[in-house]
């Protein structure tokens, strides 16, 4: 008989313990948020659990189709639960408002694929090997021999395509493709997947997408690649938070550019940063860590206080001294 890793069986013995359940997700939650969240919840519905999914911000429009059953709900305080499940949430402040609602509860539980998780639960899977934590939820299912449904096909398929970037990011690894087969064999839709996340988007995104390839800034020596997002240029373009996800990756692509960043203006002296590096050898998620961020190696981010202009100077010089450290 197989053996498998204690941390899964003792969170299956939890699981196995409890009738009451809370699934929270990270702030601005993402398809591997969304999809892991209601993965779990959908499984654990199956297996005669009563269970609260909450997030602190709504489900961005291309996401929706996930909620189809309406669990996702916005945290309410005064509740009481057996057990709280936090999942691809790196740090307990990225719960945001849902963290402030979870105090009355008998355990916690902290399944996560972030390196720079702080290990803030009672009980905590931190797998950084795994590029999602879909694949996780996945991992989990099939140890416990619950069935994975259309539904949960669906759902976890979003989750772990999301965050490999359409199975093309270098994290992605074999298993990740075994895992992906599998969800397709098990009814995953992927051409409504695929359409719903990748092809569709509204008039205010290409708006956004416009202004990127206008206004973005290159370094000297093209290694560096970078654009700000200001509060008028939502304001101009009708386009919200949500429909940034993705942008960066178009400069990303710009053949000698190693590492990538968006500066989001979010209050006139708060700025939100997000990093994509091309090299192993540049570790953004060190980078973000100088300024209380985290995240991966290749994709990290963090929120920093001060002027714009000091927020950009402090990070491309960050980012010039990792390149240089890795020359």
């Amino acid at each position: 008989m197989k053996k498998h890793p204690a941390i899964i069986e003792r969170i299956l013995e939890i699981i196995r313990e409890h009738k009451t359940f809370c699934i929270v997700g990270h702030v601005r939650p993402d398809g591997d948020c969304i999809g892991s969240q209601l993965g779990l919840a959908l499984a654990l519905q199956a297996e005669g659990k009563k269970v609260t999914v909450w997030n602190s911000d709504a489900v961005p429009q291309k996401y929706k189709f996930l909620n189809r059953d309406g669990l996702l709900e916005k945290p309410k305080a005064g509740e009481k639960f057996d057990c709280v499940i936090a999942t691809d949430c790196a740090s307990f402040e990225r719960l945001g408002r849902a963290g402030e609602c979870i105090g009355d509860r008998k355990i916690f539980i902290n399944i996560d694929h972030h390196v720079s998780n702080t290990r803030y639960a009672d009980v905590n899977w931190i797998s950084p090997r795994e590029p999602s934590c879909g694949e996780l939820i996945y991992r989990l299912l099939k140890i416990a021999r619950w069935p994975i449904t259309k539904p949960i096909a669906d759902l976890l398929f979003t989750a772990i395509s999301t965050d490999t970037g359409s199975f093309q990011y270098s994290n992605t690894r074999p298993g990740t493709f075994h895992a992906g087969a599998e969800l397709v064999t098990r009814g995953a839709n992927l051409a409504k997947i695929c359409d719903e996340v990748y092809q569709s988007y509204p008039v205010s995104r290409a708006k956004l997408l416009k202004h990127v390839y206008s206004k973005f800034r290159l370094s000297p020596d093209e290694k560096i690649a970078w654009f700000w997002l200001k509060q008028k240029d939502f304001t101009r373009t009708g386009a919200e938070s949500d429909d940034t996800e993705g942008l960066i990756d178009h400069i990303r692509a710009v053949e000698p550019v190693i590492v990538a960043c968006v500066f989001e203006e979010l209050e006139p002296e708060m700025t939100r940063i997000s990093l994509r590096s091309k090299s192993d050898k540049v570790n953004v998620s060190e980078i973000c860590k100088q300024f209380g961020g985290g995240g991966h190696p290749a994709a990290a981010g963090a929120r920093i206080p001060g002027t714009p202009l000091s927020t950009q100077r402090k990070v491309i010089a960050a980012v010039k001294r990792a390149l240089k450290a890795a020359k």
